[in-house]
């Protein structure tokens, strides 16, 4: 048979991709998406004069001279806009008030690290040595194919590649950071490391760290004009103006299944939907163990979603998230910081991973954030979802009727301890603010509050969590293995596909490039050529640098903008 049409389950930016993909090769597809608006994870919300954005704190390849630069612009999702770059990724805020400035250009801060700590030089050096090989290495990292479709002369091409960057690739992925940042003598030093990526990751390697600040130094992991909900939906009218349909407040309950086949998707209105594939961009769990009932997995898969999936580590935990309108700027508040905290703290601070919290002056981002004269500030921490389940009564998701449409993202009650939970964090971490930034706490106009079951309303993801599984652990690991070996597809059910960061591990490029590789195997199943252009509706992105720190001009007259092509 001949397939052609395509329904597609949620509309965060995996789906969205994959739909994209898919009308660039000749399907018609129509996405079904819980909530009323795209973007899933990535998103934003009003409140009164103030927009809250809880999503895009850095976007690899939002520059060019790598492979997910091209993915954004084939998805029509930078163009037109402008991206903020800070010389600094990440500042890391010590109990004595050191603070640990960690740019991503590697002379920078070499010479920053070796003020802090002369005993450390040759540690310091070596790490900075490695930064810049990997900056080169970004350029040939593959994004664009996957691997599994990949001929013998392909591979051997993308492995000649990596050559000169082997070495450092070897040791940086079979290396802790935590011990890596063992061996530095200055006990700050020796802490903020593992928090240069804002928390800290027990089971990354170097790898990672490289990967994220080289890219930084690069100028292609910076911000987008318009945020996390702009990004969103500039994908979402590329998507439309291909020529797709996408349709919200649309619950899937079921895939429905004929012969192991995979016809279309049962909604909870209990309409039915049909077409010749079906795509799942939704949370895992959700469609393997109730969409599919559990039906073809693999033991591996079954294991996966049935045991390891609760198992500590296995996939990234969820976040609390405190939102702060402020009616006067704080000059003295940087993009981003994180504060390392003591036990009196942290212990007011429920579900809390580590004793830390990243703050961010968040209209040093996206300046449109906050009215004129303005602030917004984000204050995170990763987060376990189950001292907030403890004390919640109510569901955790509910569909209600309202106009006369069923709507699933309404806010449910959970009953006076949760809510009196909420108020005791929200308070540590003002007055934790207010010691630090005198006068915040009397400027406060507006603020929200989200958590790990506020994610789960919203997205239905398991745990509350962001990123699905951790790489480089059990779970991930034999996920991507999984990948490898079927393709994103389960072994036994035609006609169905996993798309979405469930079907690969780490944040949004991973996502949206899960989406172009889905159907690249879509396509090889049909005998298709999978083909994909750029938009050329608006014109390329432009970027502009800013600088961070104590000394820092913080005018964005000062500020210095750069070309595309510099960039």
């Amino acid at each position: 048979m001949t397939r052609e049409t395509m329904i597609i389950i949620g509309g965060g930016l995996g789906g969205l991709s994959t739909g994209c993909y898919a009308q660039m090769n000749g399907y018609r597809s129509r996405i079904f998406e819980m909530h009323e608006i795209p973007g899933g994870c990535c998103t934003a919300w009003d409140k009164g004069d103030f927009t809250f954005d809880i999503c895009v704190s850095w976007l690899l390849g939002n520059g060019p001279g790598n492979e997910m630069h091209q993915i954004w612009l084939e998805l029509g999702a930078l163009q037109g806009k402008q991206m903020r770059h800070f010389d600094v990724f990440n500042v890391v805020r010590g109990r004595d008030g050191r603070a640990v400035y960690f740019y991503s250009d590697p002379d920078r801060l070499q010479a920053h690290l070796t003020e802090l700590s002369p005993a450390d030089a040759r540690l310091i050096r070596h790490f900075c040595d490695g930064l810049r090989k990997f900056r080169k290495a970004i350029t040939v990292y593959p994004f664009l194919k996957p691997v599994g479709l990949m001929g013998r002369l392909e591979r051997w091409r993308m492995l000649a590649s990596f050559l000169p960057y082997a070495n450092v690739i070897r040791t940086s992925i079979t290396t802790l950071m935590s011990d890596y940042s063992a061996k530095f003598r200055d006990p700050l030093l020796r802490e903020a490391f593992n928090f240069i990526l804002y928390e800290k990751h027990p089971a990354f390697p170097v790898l990672p760290f490289y990967f994220q600040l080289a890219s930084h130094a690069n100028r292609s992991a910076g911000v987008p004009e318009g945020g996390s909900q702009g990004l969103s939906d500039s994908i979402e009218q590329r998507y439309r103006r291909l020529g797709g349909e996408i349709t919200y407040n649309a619950k899937v309950i079921e895939v429905l299944v004929e012969h192991d086949r995979a016809v279309g998707v049962r909604l909870s209105d209990g309409s039915e939907h049909r077409a010749d594939i079906v795509v799942s961009a939704c949370d895992g769990h959700t469609t393997t163990m109730k969409l599919l009932g559990g039906r073809y997995l693999t033991d591996t898969c079954r294991r996966l979603y049935g045991e390891t999936i609760d198992e500590p580590g296995m996939i990234f935990p969820g976040y609390f998230a405190l939102f702060l309108g402020l009616n006067r700027p704080f000059p003295d508040g940087e993009p981003c910081t994180t504060h390392l905290l003591d036990e009196e703290v942290a212990s007011q601070l429920i579900g809390l991973r580590h004793p830390s919290i990243n703050v961010q002056f968040r209209s040093e981002h996206y300046p449109d954030l906050a009215p004129p004269g303005g602030t917004v500030v984000y204050a995170t921490y990763f987060c376990d979802i189950e001292p907030w389940r403890e004390l919640s009564t109510g569901p955790e998701q509910r569909s209600r009727i309202r106009r006369g449409a069923e709507v699933h993202t309404l806010p449910v009650r959970r009953g006076t301890a949760y809510y009196a939970a909420k108020r005791q964090v929200k308070d540590a971490l003002v007055d934790f603010l207010d010691a630090r930034y005198p006068g915040l706490r009397d400027s406060v106009v507006t603020r929200d509050i989200s958590t790990p079951l506020t994610q789960v309303r919203y997205t239905g993801n398991y745990d509350g969590t962001v990123l699905g599984w951790q790489p480089f652990v059990e779970g991930g690991e034999a996920m991507e293995e999984e990948i490898k070996k079927n393709g994103p597809r389960l072994p036994g059910l035609e006609n169905f596909y996993l798309s979405g960061v469930w079907a690969t591990t780490g944040g949004l490029i991973r996502a949206v490039g899960a989406g172009r590789q889905v159907m690249q195997f879509v396509c090889r199943d049909d005998a298709k050529e999978f083909t994909a252009h750029i938009d050329e509706s608006a014109p390329p992105p432009t970027h502009l640098i800013i600088p961070v720190g104590p000394d820092a001009p913080r005018s964005p007259a000062e500020a210095e903008p750069v070309s595309q092509r510099g960039a």
